[in-house]
């Protein structure tokens, strides 16, 4: 059986990951993929925990698929935007995106 701080470390890991690729990408998609690895470390953790500390209650696997859920909407609307700004400016560079009116 693999122990609980194996799965805390490979979601700390996931998330310093994410975290430096949403602070250091200038790409919205970049920043979109780094958001996402975030959302996925949480998701770890709360597996974990829920397995960990109450097998037979599945709340944990409840509360990841609302978090899926979230981030498949974040995602959606996060690439609309991003082809919007890509349409009208021809640019997804975070740094010059700098006005919502085009």
């Amino acid at each position: 059986m693999v122990p609980l701080s194996w799965y805390l470390m490979l979601s700390a890991a996931l998330f310093c990951i994410g975290v430096f690729g949403v602070l250091t990408r200038r790409n919205a998609i970049g920043i979109l993929m780094g958001i996402e690895l975030m959302l996925n470390a949480s998701n770890i953790n709360l597996v974990a925990f829920a397995r960990f500390l109450h097998p037979a209650i599945l709340t944990g696997q409840v509360f990841t698929v609302f978090v899926i859920t979230v981030a498949a909407a974040e995602v959606a609307v996060g690439l609309a935007i991003v082809i919007a700004a890509y349409r009208n400016m021809h640019l997804v560079n975070v740094d010059e995106i700098d006005v919502m009116r085009w």
